[in-house]
């Protein structure tokens, strides 16, 4: 059994510290209040039994909630005062230094809680350690200083998420949609440098890996820019090389249809190079918080503005799918699958049926996300349908990185605008702890609703006044040279901070939880299925409200947990036990997910959980997963018609894994000892996970440096819907 201690560091359970720590409690009151030897023996053990029967690695202060229990069930309340003065006094010790003993961790490499935080962070490297040492510091002042002590105890029990307070400190925001097009057809200047509009598309796309490493390095979200910015730049590419063409024959005579043909195929040789560029530039770039940029590419053929530019966007498209499909190589030279960057593939009526323009492409995207998980799909026809403005007219556009949708805005001229818009930032509610905390009791529920979600208002606000008055030198490539804004230099960014221009996210997890203990069904049950629905409801009210309130924009987002499924499922556990199908797994369930667990066909999950994700405007995504499918492309493709059809967002998650001792390219598979779950080749039974690569789907993004316990729990639980 593993202990996790307090600065991150992993230990074995040894049962002597239990034991001398209530012995030393023990010795400080008087002889007739003592506990026997048998019963400090007994605390010991009970405390070793509970533990395990968490079937996790165990935090120190969960051990000590333990030993205090025990020592209360033994009626020894004067030692168990000793013992709680004790703990006292050592918290005042550390919080006179909190960071020192987290940031040695983090150097020595032996921060458990680091290491798995962050499944794209290599916490080995030093950037990646400097980004963390500098986020022990921000986390620090953030708590001691800059929050009211109400939200750190409510983030501390695990009742919220206050996301990202290792950014807090600095005025940074989220996410966002990049102005790709403004910034490559009126310039823009990186590093005091100004870059004019390219005149090839080879050196659009260079460009463009440059300002995507700019931007996410001045936020700490996922950024998204659209392949639709790059295409007028091979009409310019295809322009410049017939005339290199038609000066190289000119002494030949040929005829003009031949030059074309030259000059098409030395252009499609440059899209390859430019696309090229783009992905390995995104997969090697390290921005200054030690990763690569999260990153995501839209492909939307509905972009174009004319049929031939239309047509160039194909290409591109082609080119990038293509590009995935094969892979980058890792450091033994095997194609592998890279996480970044993420790829969206837009199904609209040019492109998803056999028989139409584009179906080739559709054809192409299948094959490519059963071999690399990507791309994931946006129905045009449902997000027309759900993304509205206040002229009634529907628009169709990309998320900020992995799920995070703006809301419908229109701009001073009555045009709807989306690049260039970003995300304030997110608190997350933990639905199941409203759920145990009412004791199943409705009236109490709605009232432990109103008064959690009234923290996270609260919250979001310290988010919202945070950003305020930042001053748009903070980060010019965002705010003054076209990324998100063209303001003055000096000037305060609140203008776009009002109004709708950017969002602030309402984040929620765990409604399965919260209604399997409510109800005592999974939402998916048509008697639980209203409640579940009325949950959601309520928190688009409550954003609703507030937006009246203050003009900003509130939206309710389903939040991508990836270590917070552990620490909230084991708050709970701390807080209210082990309760069969609510707090018995080390995870909770993102968003409004079905269960992993649950058998349950793709399509009928689709459809289900199609009405949830309408009701999550903030953000959300879908996900089936399924088995190998790179012989199976027709089944690809059934879903992907059936998501244009029911649902606006999804994906389909497979596996994409190789041993690096042995040369297995299967799954490589989950596997438990000593309480702890290890990833183990099931060929050469390989542990090493430093000899081998492994990407799973875990938070919208795929992720490639492991998980913790509770998040690798979940990817093991999985069940396939096809």
């Amino acid at each position: 059994m593993k202990i996790i201690k307090r600065n991150g560091a992993e230990v074995c359970f040894d049962i002597e510290k239990v034991i001398g720590a209530v012995r030393k409690a023990n010795d400080e009151v008087s002889e007739d209040n003592r506990l026997s030897e048998g019963q400090i023996m007994e605390i010991a053990h009970k405390v070793e039994a509970l533990a395990n029967d968490l079937n996790r690695a165990v935090g120190v202060e969960e051990i000590q909630d333990f030993v205090e229990n025990q020592i209360m069930d033994q009626k020894a309340f004067a030692v168990a005062r000793k013992y709680i003065t004790y703990r006292y006094t050592r918290a005042l010790i550390r919080k006179s230094n909190t960071t020192d003993a987290q940031i040695l961790t983090l150097i020595e490499c032996n921060n458990e809680e680091a290491k798995q935080e962050n499944s794209n962070k290599n916490p080995t490297v030093n950037s990646v350690q400097r980004d963390y040492m500098a986020g022990e510091v921000s986390k620090d002042i953030t708590r001691r200083i800059l929050l009211p002590r109400e939200i750190v105890e409510a983030h501390d029990e695990g009742i919220i998420h206050f996301h990202d307070a290792d950014y807090f400190a600095q005025h940074m925001h989220n996410c966002d949609l990049v102005n790709l097009e403004d910034m490559l057809q009126n310039g823009t200047v990186i590093s005091g440098t100004f870059i004019e509009k390219p005149h090839s598309f080879s050196t659009a796309c260079n460009i463009a890996t440059q300002i995507i490493a700019q931007v996410a390095s001045n936020q700490y979200g996922g950024q998204s820019i659209s392949l639709t910015h790059l295409a007028p730049f091979v009409d310019i590419s295809r322009q410049k090389i017939r005339a290199e063409v038609r000066e190289e024959l000119a002494d030949v005579g040929v005829m003009e249809d031949t030059i074309n043909r030259i000059a098409e195929k030395r252009l499609r040789e440059e899209i390859k190079k430019g696309i090229q560029t783009i992905q390995y530039q995104v997969v090697t770039l390290l921005t200054t918080n030690g990763q690569a940029p999260f990153v995501t590419v839209f492909m939307y053929l509905g972009e174009a503005r004319s049929e031939s530019e239309r047509a160039d966007l194909a290409m591109i498209i082609e080119e990038t799918l293509n590009q995935r499909i094969q892979g980058v190589k890792n450091e033994s030279g095997v194609w592998v699958t890279p996480a970044f960057p993420k790829l969206i593939y837009v199904l609209e009526e040019d492109n998803v049926r056999e028989g139409t323009k584009y179906w080739y492409l559709t054809e192409l995207a299948a094959r490519c996300t059963a071999k690399r998980m990507v791309p994931d799909y946006i129905s045009e026809k449902k997000m027309l349908e759900y993304k509205v403005d206040k002229n009634g007219e529907g628009h169709c556009y990309t998320c900020m990185g992995c799920r995070s949708f703006l809301t419908p805005f229109v701009d001073e001229n009555g045009k709807p605008k989306y690049y260039g818009r970003f995300n304030q930032g997110v608190v997350t509610i933990n639905l199941p702890d409203v759920a145990l905390s009412s004791g199943g009791d409705m009236g109490e529920f709605w009232k432990i609703f109103d008064e959690r979600l009234e923290l996270c208002h609260r919250a979001l606000m310290e988010r919202h006044n945070r950003l305020k008055g930042t001053l748009s030198d903070a980060a010019p490539i965002l705010w003054q040279y076209g990324a998100l804004a063209r303001l003055k230099k000096g000037e305060p960014i609140d203008k776009l901070l009002y109004g709708g221009y950017s969002t602030i996210s309402l984040g929620y997890a765990g409604l399965y939880e919260c209604v399997k203990y409510m109800t005592g069904k999974s939402h998916t049950d048509e008697e639980a299925k209203p409640f579940a629905l009325s949950v959601m409801q309520h928190m688009n009210d409550k954003c609703k409200e507030w937006k009246t309130i203050h003009n900003i924009d509130f939206s309710l987002y389903g939040t991508p947990l990836e270590s917070t499924t552990y620490k909230f499922a084991k708050a709970l556990q701390r807080r209210f036990g082990i309760i069969p199908g609510v707090t018995d797994k080390n995870y909770i369930t993102n968003s409004y997910h079905v269960h992993v667990t649950e058998q349950i066909d793709a399509f009928t999950k689709l459809k289900f959980e199609s009405e949830f994700q309408r009701l999550s405007p903030g953000g959300a995504i879908s996900y089936v997963e399924v088995p190998n499918m790179q012989d199976n492309i027709p089944a690809v493709l059934s879903v992907m018609q059936y998501i244009y059809d029911n649902i606006m967002y999804a994906e389909l998650n497979t596996k994409s894994d190789y041993c690096q001792v042995c040369g297995y390219d299967g799954e490589i598979a989950i596997v438990e000892e000593d309480g702890k779950l290890l990833w183990e080749c099931p060929y050469c039974h390989n542990r090493d996970q430093s000899k081998m690569n492994v990407a799973r789907r875990t938070c919208g993004y795929i992720g490639t440096q492991y998980w913790n316990q509770g998040r690798t729990q979940e990817i093991k639980d999985r069940v396939l819907h096809l």
